[in-house]
């Protein structure tokens, strides 16, 4: 049996993030993709230009369709926007008892917001206790829990209810780049060389999706972590391969299949 997933994110009409990008993941790590579409972005690799929410309702509706009908092994949860929008999610998702990988998409690699100040303590007091993993970069959890060490906001996240943390380096200076990999329990590093390279649009969500994939496969999260780490490095590697907009481009999502 296929293992499947389920992304509940925004559409990026560029193919880069969000909605298509958790999909490309999904697929590159072998597992089948369905999705809840909570908005329709008009975006590229240079900026998003348009935002159009889906209604509440129309998303309820969609999860509950997917659901109803698919035996859905993981979620990654990513553009959510209002405090209504979350708050309908997590009410479609009450019986659901799978993992599920939150993805706290605040502002775009552009740095459009996509994320209303307003909807972060909603985000934190409804699905925060739902979410075996947390993914945010360095700018996110410092909107979630305040400035501090990245130990610090991690435990600040876990003492908020989330099973586990990822905390992303990407933001961070050096050399190597260092994502943590923070539970109750342990801390798991994984490192890699810093990659000079624009075309990163799109790593959040491919990096939170490909774990979730490794999730639904009934890998254990240090191992879908470690997975997915290894994957997105060479998605960056060969990103620049793509040669896609004039902004920031996409990673190379399918880089193990063709060029």
């Amino acid at each position: 049996m296929v293992a499947k997933a389920l992304t509940i994110a925004g559409s990026d009409s560029g193919g880069g993030a969000g909605i298509q990008a958790d999909l490309k993941a999904f697929s590159a790590m072998g597992v089948f993709g369905a999705s809840v579409v909570t908005a329709v972005t008009a975006q590229n690799t240079q900026a998003v230009t348009a935002i159009h929410p889906v209604p509440d309702d129309v998303v309820a509706a969609q999860i509950k369709a997917v659901l109803d009908d698919i035996q859905i092994d993981a979620i990654k949860i990513g553009m959510l926007g209002t405090p209504s929008l979350i708050a309908v999610v997590a009410d479609a998702l009450a019986g659901y008892d799978g993992p599920i990988v939150l993805d706290p998409v605040m502002v775009s690699k552009s740095g459009d917001t996509l994320l209303a100040d307003s909807a972060i303590d909603t985000l934190k007091s409804l699905l925060f206790s739902r979410a075996t993993l947390l993914t945010p970069n360095l700018p996110e959890a410092e909107k979630l829990v305040g400035e501090d060490s990245a130990q610090t906001q991690a435990n600040a996240l876990l003492d908020l209810g989330v099973g586990a943390v990822l905390m992303k380096g990407g933001h961070a200076d050096g050399e190597i780049c260092t994502d943590h990999l923070v539970s109750q329990t342990a801390t798991q590093d994984y490192s890699a060389p810093r990659l000079n390279t624009h075309n990163t649009h799109g790593t959040g969500c491919s990096y939170s999706s490909a774990i979730a994939a490794g999730l639904a496969q009934g890998m254990a999260l240090s191992d879908a972590a470690s997975r997915a780490h290894t994957w997105l490095h060479q998605a960056i590697l060969r990103a620049d391969e793509l040669h896609i907009g004039r902004g920031h481009g996409p990673v190379h999502h399918f880089h193990a299949l063709w060029t």
